[in-house]
């Protein structure tokens, strides 16, 4: 099964609510989701990169929310359909923001210059990161407070934000917490860098 395919079939079966027909169909029509890098240069930077890591996303916040010690610490249980959600869409931001582009680089073998691809930015809607992708979604669906919240602040201390805003909406919002504690995760350990 490929990451598409895999996609389309958690949130088919995942998520319900009204709007996400829509959502979805804009995902695979008129969008370039599936086919987009999850970064330029590192983590998922090849074509198809930020399906696999919303998919990356998706499997490592179920397995954190799923351990008994997690559930006991955030006394509060997250739907399934929640989860799928804030996992799978945490990243819309990142739709139509990358463009391949070249660069000349020197090959240290031969000491010739070496015509080589790269993603560059080309932001359109210039509304910030996770704020951005709670805007794309809620074009479509309504979001709970529980899923605004984690999807806006799924880059956890890693964003530009004041350290101490960060840290009252991480302990605010349980699901903003295993967020970015899943996105950490798929980012630095299933999915590595490239230098």
């Amino acid at each position: 099964m490929s990451a598409k395919e895999e996609f389309i079939e958690i949130y088919r079966s995942t998520i319900s609510r009204e709007g996400s027909d829509a959502l979805l169909d804009y995902l695979e029509n008129k969008s370039d989701f599936f086919t987009a890098p999850a970064s330029a240069r590192y983590h998922g930077a090849y074509p198809g990169g930020l399906c696999a890591h919303s998919l990356n996303v998706y499997h490592c916040l179920v397995d954190y929310l799923a351990r008994p010690r997690v559930q006991e610490l955030y006394g509060v249980e997250v739907s399934p359909e929640s989860a799928a959600i804030a996992a799978l869409l945490h990243d819309l931001c990142k739709i139509d923001f990358y463009v391949q582009s070249f660069r000349n680089v020197k090959n240290d073998e031969t000491g010739r210059w070496e015509r080589k691809p790269y993603y560059a930015i080309e932001e359109k809607l210039p509304y910030g990161h996770g704020e951005k992708s709670v805007y794309i979604i809620s074009g479509f669906m309504k979001l709970t407070r529980q899923e605004a919240m984690a999807i806006r602040w799924h880059m956890g201390f890693s964003g530009p934000e004041d350290a101490r805003v960060v840290g009252q909406a991480l302990g605010q919002y349980p699901l903003a917490f295993a967020l970015s504690t899943a996105d950490m995760e798929a980012s630095y350990f299933l999915e590595g860098t490239e230098d």
